[in-house]
């Protein structure tokens, strides 16, 4: 039996932004990317997040010449966060990438399973807005629209 998967998502561009939260969000996270430390691929990534409260927190990605040691932004922002602020729930999260390319850069493998991990242990969708330095937006619900056959702790049980 064949069955087929298919997610929703929103694609517009900053300038028709009208949420002030969101853009306000997004230009914390766009400046932040300027502390990624990328010296080796030139891949400067921000991350923002807005918890229940209101509150802004912003990651980056921090490179090493031992590739492996390297870590991303998404989970740089998520691991400080889920730390900092354990009884707080992640509404939002905006993702960019500091390259001219003509679409938004998605979160990679590692940082989708991440991802998907905080929204079950907070038992609430993380609103995902991936944004491209030419303004193009992309939005998701649900961090788990990115990765819909998700490893999670059930199948440990």
């Amino acid at each position: 039996m064949q069955k087929k998967i298919t997610i929703d998502y929103q694609e517009y561009n900053y300038d028709s932004i009208t949420d002030l939260d969101l853009k306000e969000l997004i230009d914390a996270t766009i400046q932040f990317a300027d502390n990624a430390y990328a010296p080796y691929s030139k891949f400067h990534v921000g991350a923002g997040l807005r918890l229940n409260t209101g509150k802004i927190v912003k990651g980056a990605n921090m490179e090493n010449a031992s590739y492996p040691v390297s870590i991303c932004a998404e989970r740089n922002l998520l691991s400080h966060t889920v730390s900092n602020y354990p009884n707080q729930k992640i509404t939002m999260l905006v993702v960019y990438v500091d390259k001219d390319l003509k679409v938004p850069v998605p979160p990679c493998g590692l940082c989708r399973q991440t991802l998907v991990e905080v929204e079950i242990r907070q038992n609430h969708p993380i609103q995902l807005i991936m944004v491209a330095k030419n303004g193009t937006i992309i939005t998701l619900k649900s961090c788990k629209d990115l990765l819909p056959w998700s490893f999670d702790g059930s199948f440990l049980d």
